[in-house]
Formats: structure tokens, sequence, C-alpha cells
């Protein structure tokens, strides 16, 4: 389906939706790959399996590429920012359906940002929680760039899916920061930032992933039932 967002803009969702779903789960690419790769694809689809509506859109700069076939990075976080909350104010929906906001990396940052005290428009109801799959803790190559201060202004909880070798923030550096008690880890081990781990052949990487989010639905339940209550 497709909404307009204001500035004549037209922005398209993605939906897996199963029957009788837990909750609706707003999910965000990351900087490099669109709403629809493999990836993201089979992310939708286990969510999907587990009961959860999933909701993709595309940010203005990737749905560009879409068109012209030119690759860009996107902006910068603060400037993206307006329009990830105009996603998410737009999501369809009842809004009596809990709702989680998630992401891949750049867009589990984003997701993240958002949800803060300062940033989270008034109007809106909270998010019952972020689930960011594969935090780029700092930019590659350059981990005394932390991208953490605004967890200490989280106004839900957030759980961070992380491999440990990934190069935008393995265990040594992130078990070594001090984080609130708002966010919590789940280690892949031997994982890196797709969350694959190392070894793991072509035909198990779908399964491996799948198995990896199984893991991830009491913690997804019991927020979206704190919301209900």
């Amino acid at each position: 389906m497709k909404t307009d967002i204001g500035d004549e803009r037209v922005v398209y969702w993605w939906q897996d939706k199963p029957d009788n779903p837990h909750g609706r789960i707003v999910l965000l690419h990351g900087a490099g790959a669109p709403a629809d790769s493999a990836w993201m694809n089979e992310v939708a689809s286990c969510l999907c399996t587990q009961g959860w509506w999933v909701l993709r859109a595309e940010l203005a700069y990737m749905a560009q590429r879409r068109e012209d076939g030119r690759k860009r990075p996107p902006p910068r976080a603060d400037r993206l920012l307006e329009e990830v909350k105009s996603l998410v104010a737009e999501v369809p929906g009842p809004d009596e359906l809990p709702r989680i906001l998630a992401g891949k990396s750049m867009g589990g940052r984003l997701m993240s940002m958002l949800a803060t005290r300062t940033l989270w428009p008034q109007s809106m109801q909270k998010p019952a929680a972020v689930l960011a799959l594969g935090y780029p803790f700092h930019p590659p190559g350059k981990p005394e760039r932390l991208r953490t201060d605004h967890f200490a202004d989280l106004a839900v909880p957030l759980r961070v899916v992380q491999g440990t070798r990934d190069p935008m923030g393995g265990a040594e550096l992130v078990k070594g920061l001090t984080l609130p008690d708002t966010v919590s880890l789940d280690w892949v081990g031997q994982g890196n930032h797709d969350l694959r781990p190392l070894g793991l052949r072509k035909q198990e990487v779908w399964s491996h992933l799948h198995h990896t989010l199984v893991q991830q639905q009491p913690w997804l339940q019991a927020r979206a039932q704190a919301q209900s209550q």
C-alpha cells in the first residue's frame, strides 16, 4: 500500500501480515541496502511467521536510488530523523495494536534516537520497544566516535542483537561500555554486522538468522503485552 507523508511524497509500504498479529513491527533498512533486500525480506518473513505484522518503507535517499540507479550515502542521522518521525506517524494499522520500532544497522540507530524522551512527539503514543539488529556503535574504523550518547535518554526499552565480531561494535568494545538498564544485548557468537557467524555455510545463513529472531520472541511479546495493559 502507499501513503502520503507530506511534501507530495508517496511512501510505499511492504507488509508481511499474519492472522491475529501480536503487534506491528516497523522495520527500517540500513544505510546501503533497500527495504526489500534479501536480508530484509528474510527478517520480515521470519518475524511474520512468529505472529508479527511487519511494515517496511524506504527513506527518500534510498527511494531515489531505486528510481535513478545511483548509489548515494545517506544524509546525516540528525537530518533523517524528521523523515523517520513522519514514517512512524503514518504506519498503517489500528493504534490499539502494539507498535515496536526496529531496524538494521543505521535503521536501528535512527529508531532508537527517535524513541527518546527528547525527540519522541508528545502527541504520539510511545512505541513498546526498539529492536536493533546489528547496532553501529561507531563508524567503521573509528571506535572513539561512539553513537551511544542518546541511550541515557531512551523512553522505552532497547534490545540490541549484535555479532561478537561486528566491525562497528564487537564484544570486546561493547562489553566495556556502561550502558543504561533500558538497553539489553543478545550476542550472536562470531557474528558479523549481518549477524552471520564466521564459517557458516551459505545454505545455513537464513536458518541461523531465523533461529536468532526466534530467540527474541519472549522479549518482544513481553514488551507488546506491557503496552497493551
